[in-house]
């Protein structure tokens, strides 16, 4: 449940680079809350946050202590006049792309750019099986995470996790006991299928896992 909270309001990655910009995920509907990153702020007459450098979402203004804020994004954000911090509400994918607080006065300073990301939650993964308890031929798993696949033979109680990667998601085969767990996994959500060996599966040694992406 707190994982669940978590998603569903508070930004997830942070990741600078040498481009100064900061890489945040945010889960498609939920909100994102964008700071300044700094307690030392230039003086100035006017901050704004804008989309792409152009589009001003907000614009403060020092003299009057007003918020002015985009038509388009009515009820869909919140501006800490104490902070300069800004947050935005149900965010769609549509709105991924670069977010900046400009402070102007005799000139402007980028104070932050974000690089927002707003992606789906991930799709729940597909762990089958292939076997027969009365067979002595091993079982084959095959863990499907939408695009990626790992394929696992298994046959005695222990194993070696396996990992794939593809773009910003994650397919993770791993076992505990007696449980075979599929996990798919983005910066802003995970999803799990787990099922038992015994029953399932004859138990013989040794274990190998194969993967493939589609």
């Amino acid at each position: 449940m707190k994982f669940r909270l978590l998603l569903s309001f508070v930004l997830l990655t942070y990741n600078k680079g040498f481009s100064a910009e900061i890489s945040v995920f945010v889960q498609t509907g939920a909100s994102v809350q964008l700071n300044i990153q700094t307690q030392e702020l230039p003086e100035f007459d006017d901050l704004s946050w804008k989309k792409s450098k152009s589009e001003n979402i907000v614009k403060y203004s020092s003299e009057s202590k007003k918020v002015k804020c985009h038509p388009s994004y009515k009820d869909r954000v919140d501006f800490n006049d104490k902070t300069f911090s800004l947050t935005l509400k149900n965010m769609q994918k549509t709105e991924s792309g670069l977010y900046t607080a400009i402070a102007s006065g005799e000139s402007d300073k980028n104070i932050v750019t974000y690089r927002v990301s707003v992606i789906d939650a991930v799709e729940a993964p597909v762990l089958t099986v292939n076997s027969n308890s009365s067979s002595p031929d091993p079982c084959n798993f095959t863990c499907n995470g939408n695009n990626i696949i790992i394929s696992f033979i298994y046959n005695s109680s222990s194993c070696s996790p396996e990992e794939v990667t593809s773009d910003h998601y994650i397919l993770r085969l791993s076992c505990i006991d007696d449980s075979i767990m599929c996990n798919y996994s983005n910066p802003v959500s995970w999803k799990i299928d787990t099922k038992k060996v015994n029953g399932i599966c004859t138990v013989n040694k040794g274990t190998y896992c194969i993967h493939s992406d589609l």
